[in-house]
C-alpha cells in the first residue's frame, strides 16, 4: 500500500468506520509508526497530536478498535479503516465522536449474509447451513415453505415470541435460498425500490 504522508507533518488521517454497522465513529491520525503498529497488532493506533506519541485507541478505557480492512483513498492521502468497536468509541462515552448512535439493526443483515456465502463457498460437515446447500435448492426452497407455515400458523396465535422466532428463521432460511440462486437481499430491495412509487 504506497501512501502519501503529509510533508510537514508526517500523518495521514484515518476514518474509522464500524466494519458491521458501516457508521462513522471517529477520525484520527496516522504517521508511519502508527500504521505500521495497527497492521502489527491489529488494533487502531494513532499518533496522538498532543500527547506526541503513539496511542492505541482504547489503551486507558479498553474500548479498543480491532482492524477489519485497511484501505487508502484514490489518492493515496488518507485511510478508510472498518473496525469491531470494542464498547463507545467517544471519550465522552458516546458511541461516535459525532455523538450518533451506532446500532447495528438492519446491517447486521448484511453481515449473516456474510456468514452464509461463507458456509457455501467454504462447507464445513458441521455446519447446518453447509448442509442445507449440499443438500441443493429442492431441500433449501421446502424449508423455506416449511417455515413459512410455521409463520402464518404463529401469526393466528397471540404468542410473538413464538411468532419473532418462526419470522426469524423463515427470512434466515430466505437468506439462504437467495445465495443458492446466485442473488443477495439487495437484489430484492432493488426490485422493492423500482417498484415504489413516492406519494
Amino acid at each position: 500500500m504506497e501512501l502519501k504522508f503529509d510533508q510537514h507533518t508526517g500523518l495521514i488521517p484515518a476514518i474509522i468506520q464500524d466494519s458491521m454497522t458501516r457508521t462513522v465513529l471517529m477520525l484520527g491520525y496516522m504517521n508511519q509508526a502508527a500504521f505500521d503498529q495497527t497492521k502489527e497488532n491489529g488494533l487502531v493506533t494513532f499518533y496522538s497530536r498532543s500527547k506526541q506519541r503513539l496511542w492505541t485507541k482504547g489503551e486507558e478505557s479498553g474500548n479498543y478498535l480491532e482492524v477489519v480492512s485497511i484501505e487508502n483513498d484514490c489518492d493515496n492521502d488518507s485511510l478508510l479503516i472498518k473496525a469491531k468497536p470494542k464498547g463507545p468509541t467517544c471519550h465522552t462515552g458516546a458511541d461516535t465522536c459525532w455523538n450518533e448512535q451506532n446500532e447495528v439493526g438492519v446491517h447486521f443483515l448484511n453481515h449473516l449474509e456474510t456468514i452464509i456465502q461463507n458456509r457455501k463457498e467454504n462447507p464445513s460437515d458441521e455446519s447446518y447451513t453447509s448442509s442445507l446447500f449440499k443438500k441443493g435448492v429442492n431441500k433449501i426452497a421446502q424449508k423455506v415453505g416449511e417455515e413459512a407455515v410455521e409463520l402464518v400458523i404463529e401469526a393466528k396465535d397471540d404468542n410473538d415470541e413464538l411468532f419473532l422466532g418462526e419470522g426469524a428463521d423463515l427470512l434466515f432460511h430466505y437468506l439462504i435460498l437467495l445465495q443458492q440462486k446466485g442473488f443477495t437481499l439487495q437484489d430484492i430491495i432493488d426490485v422493492l425500490m423500482e417498484r415504489h412509487s413516492p406519494i
